[in-house]
Parts: C-alpha cells; sequence; structure tokens
C-alpha cells in the first residue's frame, strides 16, 4: 500500500486552520495590517510597525517602570523605549542577516509582499522600523509631557 500525500494543512507545518484565523473578519483584519498591505514600500511597512511598537511601547515604561513617580517618568520611559525598539532592530538585523527565504503562504494571508522576499527589501524594512519605532516613541513622550496642557482643552475635559 503506497501512502498518499495528505493536501490538508498539516501540524507540523504550523498552518492550521481554526476558527480563530480561517473566518472571513480575521482574514481582512491580518491581510491589512502593514506587512501585508498590498502597494506599500518596505519602507513604509517598517515604519509604519515601528510606529505603533514605539508609540504603544512607551506608556507602559513611563507608567509602570521604577520611575513612575518622579519628574524624570516620561524620559526614563522614553529612553527605555527607544532602549527596546533598538534591541528589536538588532533582532531584526540578525533575520536580515541569515538570508531569509520566502515566507510561506499561511491560511490567513495566502502570499507575503514581493519586497519582503529577499535581503535589501528586510534590510529597508528594518533601518525603517527603527526610525519609526524612534518616532512613535518621541510622539507619545510629547503626549504624555504635555497631558495638563492637553486636558485643559475644552473638547478633552471631562466635564
Amino acid at each position: 500500500m503506497a501512502s498518499q500525500a495528505v493536501s490538508s494543512p498539516s501540524p507540523e507545518v504550523s498552518n492550521l486552520a481554526t476558527p480563530i484565523n480561517s473566518t472571513g473578519i480575521i482574514k481582512f483584519f491580518i491581510g491589512n495590517l502593514p506587512v501585508y498591505r498590498n502597494g506599500l514600500s518596505a519602507q513604509r511597512r517598517g515604519v509604519e510597525v515601528g510606529m505603533a511598537h514605539g508609540y504603544l511601547l512607551i506608556g507602559p515604561f513611563t507608567m509602570l517602570g521604577p520611575l513612575r513617580h518622579t519628574d524624570q517618568a516620561y524620559l526614563a520611559g522614553l529612553g527605555a523605549t527607544i532602549g527596546l525598539v533598538a534591541i528589536l532592530t538588532a533582532c531584526l538585523s540578525l533575520y536580515t542577516s541569515t538570508n531569509p527565504g520566502p515566507p510561506l503562504p499561511s491560511v490567513a494571508v495566502p502570499t507575503a509582499p514581493a519586497n519582503l522576499k529577499d535581503k535589501k527589501g528586510w534590510s529597508d524594512f528594518t533601518s525603517a522600523f527603527f526610525i519609526g519605532g524612534a518616532g512613535g516613541a518621541a510622539f507619545g513622550y510629547v503626549l504624555l509631557a504635555n497631558i495638563p496642557v492637553l486636558s485643559s482643552f475644552s473638547i478633552l475635559s471631562a466635564g
């Protein structure tokens, strides 16, 4: 008896269709993330992903860090966020240096963008990720440092 190849995704490839990753709304959401959205350059993808990371990471570092009740909390949060973005950029650089192969198709997104299938595209993404991450952290810092000014506007005040 000859063994027949199974056409469904196998658990060894980690590509199983589940009710979470194979529904239409999830496929739409994942397909519209910056890393999979059609028509973007690798630099634009990197800036968008980096800005999201930098902007969202500064809050926990500022509000939960060891200097949270001091005057330096916002600067410490900014420094910690830029430090983590730099570490993440170094990790992306290490990944880029391994000359990654083309990504495998997944259940949610059947094809990866063409500009992330080679070393140059990943290198462009990585450098733009750092710029976007530092910019997102700086924007978050400006907002956090100016909470008293922003809350004085009637549109932002609660009552």
